[in-house]
């Protein structure tokens, strides 16, 4: 009889964190999909756009350049003498040289200010995880390190449609 009664009270043990477990509200958020289409990221990538556009067009022309320096050069090596020869691929050799550095430092310029704008969009999204979690009594709301999250708990499109709002 003490069995039975031991057996019945640890089954009710158990199945107590599972009814629990039962009231807690969970979501999930892709995060990935939440940067790629969050009305944000459009903005910030037209900003990024447009505050590099004048070194982009730059580069841009630059590069036209030496490709018209080596047209004309590949026109006109046949009359030229060595020393004019080694001259000009001297000359084209450094601009091209001069292309990739300013190429390399526009790119880590962009970066930079991806990074920059990504984290603010990142406190964005926080702000509005918060929100929604208040507002659709959410008791766990996880974005990063999941293994597995079924589509009855992912919420993205709710967040991605609340950042919308918030914008």
């Amino acid at each position: 009889m003490n069995k039975k009664l031991l057996g019945i009270f640890f089954s009710i043990i158990l199945l107590l964190p599972i009814s629990a477990l039962a009231e807690i509200k969970i979501g999930y958020v892709v995060v990935e999909k939440v940067l790629k289409e969050a009305p944000q990221t459009t903005v910030s990538n037209k900003k990024l756009e447009k505050e590099f556009k004048s070194r982009t067009d730059g580069l841009q022309k630059k590069v036209k350049a030496i490709q018209k320096q080596e047209k004309d050069y590949k026109k006109n090596s046949v009359t030229m003498s060595e020393s004019e020869r080694q001259k000009a691929q001297k000359k084209m050799q450094n601009a091209k040289i001069d292309i990739q550095r300013i190429e390399r430092e526009l790119r880590e310029d962009i970066d930079i200010r991806r990074r920059e704008e990504i984290g603010k969009l990142q406190q964005q999204i926080n702000k509005s995880i918060e929100s929604l979690a208040k507002k659709e009594k959410y008791d766990l709301i996880l974005y990063q390190g999941v293994a597995y999250a079924s589509k009855g708990v992912d919420i993205t499109n709710d967040l991605i449609k609340a950042l919308d709002e918030s914008k």
